[in-house]
């Protein structure tokens, strides 16, 4: 499924092989307002004149690849023109990455943020770029063999257990975000973000969501979430080990199950051979974090009304022109399926 947000830089995408054709002007990046800032701000980072080229595979925010001849960077910003309240925040992004350094969760180096939208109309931050590939479609793993799959799979979930290991307080984390009166308060957001973005008739969302809020479940512990953790939200290594987690535009505190249901509403969407079906996953991650998972279904139905309305303001950015990039025409087709899943997930009334 492709990506309702965005990826930072691999070495599958550089300055030297993604720049445009023409050489021209970076939509959304002055590269000379850039430099002239950098130099100010953070002396002696640059050793020479910027070039840079926007990444392909972004849906969200923009990511851009920039270099200076000698080192290479990824500078985050919003995206073009539709930006809905306490969406694409850079700070908290920077923020979470920075606290993050120094546990077992495996992040890009923090360069750099701005919250001064003077310099290049957004806050932005710069980070490092760190060796790997994002490998952005399940059918990129068909090479792989099944027990491949398998193992990346688990990986996978087990950093997700880390992640949730992690204590908030610890890495300067405790106001995060508000764990209490998480769940009710994410089936509320969800809605009024559809409410902001809707440009056609969706059957069946509606009622998703009124039985979703009939029954919201209680938050029985907090934890550091990702918000959106995924296969193509990684950077992987060339021996498959994950070198970084990326995109943490929706990271907060809350219940760590919604981190896991959004996880594994993905992870049914990988079909290659070998991959684990989602009570494997799911009885791998409480075997981790001794959690209970019996009311995942709950959590698997909003992962997936969340991720409907996640690309549902895709395709609302898509149908006014506010997107840059291709394969913006078929997000509003992936919208309707997950509609049915989450109403297929709560079960018949």
């Amino acid at each position: 499924m492709p990506d309702p947000a965005d990826h930072a830089t691999s070495d599958d995408a550089t300055p030297d092989d993604a720049a445009s054709d023409d050489g021209g002007p970076l939509p959304g990046l002055d590269l000379d307002r850039l430099a002239t800032y950098l130099h100010r701000q953070v002396p002696g980072l640059l050793a020479g004149p910027l070039h840079g080229a926007l990444l392909t595979g972004g849906r969200s925010n923009l990511t851009y690849a920039v270099t200076d001849g000698q080192t290479r960077w990824v500078l985050r910003r919003p995206p073009l023109g539709h930006v809905l309240a306490t969406a694409h925040d850079m700070g908290r992004e920077y923020r979470v990455m920075h606290a993050l350094a120094p546990t077992a969760v495996p992040v890009p180096p923090m360069v750099h943020h701005c919250a001064d939208p003077t310099v290049l109309g957004v806050p932005f931050y710069l980070m490092g770029q760190v060796p790997g590939r994002v490998h952005r479609e399940p059918e990129e793993l068909v090479g792989w063999s099944p027990s491949q799959v398998r193992d990346l799979a688990f990986r996978l979930i087990d950093l997700l257990a880390v992640l949730h290991t992690v204590e908030p307080a610890s890495v300067g984390l405790a106001d995060f975000g508000r764990p209490d009166g998480f769940n009710a308060r994410q089936v509320r957001r969800w809605k009024r973000q559809l409410d902001a973005s809707r440009s056609r008739d969706l059957p069946g969302i509606g009622d998703l969501h009124d039985r979703l809020a009939a029954a919201v479940p209680e938050t029985r512990s907090a934890a550091v979430l990702h918000g959106d953790f995924r296969l193509d939200n990684v950077l992987l290594g060339e021996d498959r080990t994950v070198r970084a987690v990326l995109d943490w535009e929706m990271s907060t505190l809350g219940d760590p199950l919604a981190d896991l249901a959004l996880s594994l509403v993905y992870a049914r969407r990988v079909t290659a051979p070998g991959q684990p079906d989602t009570d494997e996953l799911a009885d791998r991650y409480a075997r981790r974090t001794g959690r209970s998972v019996d009311a995942l279904p709950w959590y698997l139905a909003f992962a997936a009304f969340k991720l409907a309305v996640i690309l549902e303001g895709v395709h609302y950015r898509y149908v006014q022109g506010q997107t840059v990039g291709d394969g913006f025409d078929q997000i509003g087709a992936r919208v309707p399926p997950l509609i049915a899943e989450g109403l297929s997930t709560l079960g018949r009334r």
